[in-house]
């Protein structure tokens, strides 16, 4: 047993122990006197998983910054991306040139180059890109003493590459092992000094899969209470799972973050000499694609514009990073650092909303309960391939949460621009592009076309207004049917 166990800690990611969150006699104060003194034991070499979404949701600022400081090299870093540079997000220790591999789901974003990305280009980083809901739960398992796991999410992509392959019902699944880390770096709401966690609206996302999946889970906390000034059922994260507990002293004012530019919803591409459908108008027809009473998932971007035509129809819309039944986005006034979508978007809640953590709402996601998902594309490929979440010749990418959602909805629908801005077609017979998931779109709405899934192809179903079949054909580089009636995008909504 002692070898295996060996090989286990090191094919997991562990390099050392450290206490758990049980090393302490039980009802030790788990309190530290500051983030500094929180991550000071922290070695070169070690490994560390560190929570937080998107860009700049609730990263654990405080810690990040004293790990900064205190300069730990080579260092592992599990997350679901960096962050944000120029602000206290784990983008900083890149920039310190404190990593040596990167295990996450983004490596990169639109924008300029990232100390993070220069560093993997060069080869002074090490990348492995995995799938948001793989992740999460490789972190549970590893947590839970699950050693490895068969999942559909990759399959048949560039993830899939070297890895132990096998069907279930038909279905490729690839095989995963569970994840072990030296430390966790966690931000919660309130923490008691025994180090029960409670967390606040949707920001509790990766936070319990990895502080159970370290050795020492640190989190910081906007309050420290005393041992019973948490009910038991107002506690999220049970102190067995933490062994440090700190005061938050590094914030990040989500007010004070520029507004993300987007292009217009009124404006289109050019086709022809003719404007396309402008966006706005493809959010619109997405929506009249989603039967009232759904549950929905829709991507960051173009999907998203189809929040706007779901008002009144019971539509419930699922977030990645943890929520169920936000309504639209925050567009005024002031936003709340807990309540967003998984595509960074500040949200409102409706009637009935819920909050959970990334390994729930993967859960959600692959099991089929999802009537629908809506993502965007770089390509759709004849045969219902997708292809969203790299680029050729570019190490990295964002795979997110694309790679669970495409094999787990009852529906996939794709929704992309006919043409790329160089005029090349973006629905083609093979994708050129890295895939992200195989077979598996079902429905493509462009600025120009309604395709429907046909037996192995698909179908042309709708134009947009002032175009032709022939002229959307020409544009076109997959093999399609037409309808025996071909309808106007416009007039279907």
């Amino acid at each position: 047993m002692r070898g295996r166990t060996t090989v286990t800690t090191v094919t997991t990611g562990t390099t050392q122990s450290h206490e758990t969150g049980t090393a302490r006699a039980a009802g030790a104060d788990k309190v530290y006197p500051s983030p500094q003194a929180a991550v000071a034991d922290i070695a070169d070499g070690s490994s560390v998983a560190i929570a937080g979404f998107g860009v700049t949701h609730r990263f654990p600022s405080s810690l990040i910054t004293a790990l900064r400081d205190q300069g730990a090299r080579r260092l592992t870093v599990y997350c679901n991306g960096l962050g944000q540079p120029g602000h206290p997000t784990a983008q900083s220790l890149a920039e310190n040139g404190q990593l040596s591999r990167l295990v996450a789901s983004f490596s990169a974003r639109p924008g300029p180059v990232t100390a993070a990305e220069a560093g993997i280009e060069a080869g002074d980083i090490e990348l492995e890109l995995v799938p948001q809901g793989t992740l999460v739960e490789r972190m549970r398992a590893g947590g839970a003493g699950i050693a490895a796991f068969y999942t559909p999410a990759g399959a048949g992509t560039a993830i899939g590459d070297g890895k132990e392959v096998r069907d279930f019902d038909g279905v490729p699944h690839l095989l995963e092992h569970g994840i072990r880390t030296d430390y966790a770096l966690l931000r919660a709401h309130r923490a008691d000094r025994m180090g029960n966690v409670a967390f606040r609206g949707a920001s509790r996302n990766f936070n319990d899969s990895f502080a159970k999946a370290a050795h020492c889970a640190i989190v910081e906390v906007d309050e420290i209470v005393e041992v019973g000034e948490l009910a038991p059922d107002e506690i999220d994260l049970p102190g067995v799972f933490v062994a440090r507990v700190v005061q938050t002293t590094v914030t990040i004012d989500v007010n004070d973050l520029p507004r993300r530019a987007a292009r217009p919803a009124g404006s289109g591409r050019l086709y022809h000499d003719k404007p396309g459908m402008t966006r706005a108008g493809i959010g619109r027809r997405l929506a009249a694609l989603i039967a009232p009473g759904s549950l929905v998932n829709l991507g960051a971007g173009l999907p998203n514009l189809a929040a706007d035509h779901l008002a009144g129809r019971g539509v419930t819309l699922h977030g990645e990073n943890g929520v169920l039944g936000h309504g639209g986005f925050v567009t005024d006034g002031p936003r709340d650092p807990d309540m967003h979508d998984a595509g960074g978007n500040f949200v409102t809640l409706l009637p009935g909303a819920s909050f959970f953590d990334s390994v729930t709402s993967f859960e959600i996601a692959r099991s089929g309960r999802l009537d629908a998902v809506v993502l965007g594309a770089y390509q759709v490929g004849g045969s219902g391939d997708l292809a969203n979440w790299a680029v050729p010749g570019r190490i990295g990418g964002g795979i997110g949460g694309a790679m669970d959602l495409a094999v787990g909805a009852k529906r996939v629908i794709v929704t992309l621009e006919h043409s790329d801005s160089g005029g090349r077609p973006k629905l083609v017979q093979h994708c050129s592009y890295p895939v992200t998931a195989v077979g598996c779109v079902d429905a493509i709405v462009t600025d120009l076309a309604l395709l429907t899934r046909d037996g192995d192809g698909f179908r042309l179903d709708e134009v947009a207004a002032g175009f032709t079949v022939d002229e959307v054909l020409a544009l076109t580089d997959m093999s399609v049917t037409v309808a025996e009636h071909v309808g106007v995008m416009q007039e279907a909504w």
